[in-house]
């Protein structure tokens, strides 16, 4: 498999990690995950040139949204597992190590925190949020997630 499938592969397996956590926080501790049809809401509503919102959740709903989004979850997912392989090198897929993808997890902090949520109309790192560092806190866990499934599905590659 040649470094940008393992890469694809390295970038699927780092969100669906995402995802897990998301699932084992939503059952554990009933800590809402976010919505991926706002996402593909967000996205669909570009195309009427609506970028920014005064809040996301009141814009008109749009077909096909929750799929879209999905979508894009999983392709922003691949796009930073990219990333990561184009900085660190094919060399790091052969010998995963956990610091590289933590850091690309928390680089991936930056789409949600300065362009979804002021977008969605929630403001910069969730400013307009009744608790902001509440969210703020839930994105940082949920980003670790996905560093530590980055390097987990390359170190799982390793052995396939």
């Amino acid at each position: 498999m040649d470094f940008f499938w393992q890469a694809v592969a390295v970038g699927v397996g780092g969100t669906v990690i995402m995802d897990l956590w998301a699932l084992i926080q939503k059952q554990l501790f009933n800590i809402p995950s976010l919505n991926y049809a706002l996402v593909g809401r967000w996205l669909l509503l570009m195309r009427k040139g609506k970028f920014f919102h005064n809040t996301i959740v009141q814009a008109s709903t749009q077909y096909g949204e929750k799929i879209v989004g999905w979508m894009a979850h999983y392709l922003i997912g691949i796009a930073f597992s990219l990333l990561l392989v184009l900085v660190k090198g094919n060399n790091w897929l052969q010998h995963p190590t956990l610091w590289p993808a933590l850091l690309i997890g928390l680089a991936s902090l930056v789409a949600p925190f300065l362009l979804m949520q002021p977008c969605f109309g929630l403001g910069v790192a969730a400013a307009k949020t009744p608790a902001p560092w509440v969210a703020r806190q839930r994105s940082l866990v949920a980003h670790i997630s996905f560093g530590i499934g980055l390097w987990l599905s390359a170190l799982l590659l390793t052995y396939v």
